[in-house]
């Protein structure tokens, strides 16, 4: 009886977790876009100045590079921004035309740990009312229910071998 209750809770709390996956990447996928357009102004900024001294911008950097420690830094920096920003644009692209059930499919673009967590502080849990809410609702609790059930499945039955053994060696 414990075992069942513990499983339902264990199906409960699946649900609820999982529930709260479309509203969390639309959340993210916000974030996502802010970041994308800060660093797409930094680097329009950092292409503007290479163009006022008539270079590309891989030369640019390469050129900044050699003036010195202070601006090899600066130029390692701005060259990080820019890879990121390119990443990080490679990520709302592929998100931006999923819907709820896709974006789960395409989880690992929702994987940049500094929007994560700022879209993680801020997160607010809701009620899925939504048919995307309740359809992760339901594959959470049918996973918490399932994922419990083995676990205590397996070990009942670990536990009736073990008892077995015991009491035919005694």
């Amino acid at each position: 009886m414990i075992l069942r209750v513990l499983t339902l809770a264990g199906g409960l709390a699946g649900g609820l977790a999982a529930s709260q996956f479309p509203e969390f990447s639309q959340q993210y996928m916000q974030r996502l876009g802010g970041a994308v357009d800060e660093l797409t102004r930094q680097v329009q900024r950092f292409e503007a100045d290479a163009a006022a001294v008539g270079l590309e911008l891989p030369a640019y950097l390469d050129r900044l590079a050699a003036e010195g420690p202070l601006a090899e830094r600066q130029a390692e920096n701005m060259a990080h921004d820019i890879a990121r920003r390119d990443r990080l644009a490679a990520d709302l692209a592929a998100l931006a035309e999923a819907g709820p059930f896709m974006r789960a499919r395409l989880a690992t673009h929702l994987g940049d740990p500094r929007i994560w967590a700022r879209a993680r502080e801020t997160f607010k849990p809701a009620v899925p009312a939504t048919f995307e809410g309740v359809s992760f609702a339901g594959t959470g609790f049918l996973a918490g229910w399932a994922g419990l059930s083995l676990v205590f499945g397996f070990l009942a039955r670990l536990w009736h071998t073990l008892r077995r053994s015991f009491r035919r060696a005694v």
